[in-house]
């Protein structure tokens, strides 16, 4: 039986005292990787991005995370001095949990250790697999090709050719690694030679 994580949240998230329930208004600091605590986290509403800082203020995406995705350090064993934030792109509620405490009863007894100790093989599979989708969309050569591909990564996950961009077009830029002045142009020579049609943040994809 495949877990499922909202019936998840709604069952054992308020009886396991270990567990932090907590609210981030737009623009707050989630949590910061460099700090290694160990946090295992569950965005339960909201939209979050994982970004690096380095040395010399240059921002970059490195994952987007929405409603029921797991993040936190214990992903990310970090050994460089670029800073890793989890920023809040609109309010958001998050389940801040250690990784430590899966295997440890607390004092309610609660069930929530033990279903996600069981689930947690699964859940940290569909993580290594959104991974591997991010590497595969960066190593695409060219800005025409990690558009087209993100678009259809968003076209699948939604079940439908049209869909809401989670970004800004600058965060896009920086989520896809290109110049945005550049992947503006390409942008709009997509929407010329007929492969999709934008209307604000709103795609549809017209080659499928």
């Amino acid at each position: 039986m495949a877990f499922n994580m909202e019936e998840f949240i709604q069952s054992f998230s308020c009886n396991c005292n270990k567990v932090q329930k907590k609210i981030f208004e737009k623009n707050e600091t989630i949590t910061s990787y460099i700090k290694k605590r160990n946090q295992f986290c569950i965005l339960v509403s909201g939209n979050a991005d994982l970004v690096r800082y380095d040395l010399n203020g240059n921002r970059t995406i490195i994952e987007h995370f929405s409603k029921n995705d797991i993040f936190g350090e214990v992903f990310y064993n970090v050994t460089t001095n670029n800073e890793l934030l989890v920023e809040a792109r609109e309010t958001c509620e998050v389940l801040i949990y250690l990784y430590q405490d899966i295997h440890t009863k607390c004092k309610n007894n609660c069930k929530f250790h033990q279903t996600l100790s069981e689930y947690l093989p699964e859940l940290i599979l569909t993580k290594v697999t959104s991974l591997n989708m991010r590497v595969e969309l960066l190593t695409k050569r060219t800005i025409r090709d990690k558009l087209i591909g993100y678009f259809s990564l968003l076209s699948t996950r939604n079940l439908s050719k049209t869909f809401t961009l989670p970004f800004s077009l600058t965060d896009l830029a920086d989520y896809l690694g290109v110049d945005r002045s550049a992947m503006m142009r390409e942008l709009k020579l997509l929407k010329e030679d007929g492969f999709v049609e934008k209307i604000g943040n709103k795609i549809t994809l017209l080659y499928k």
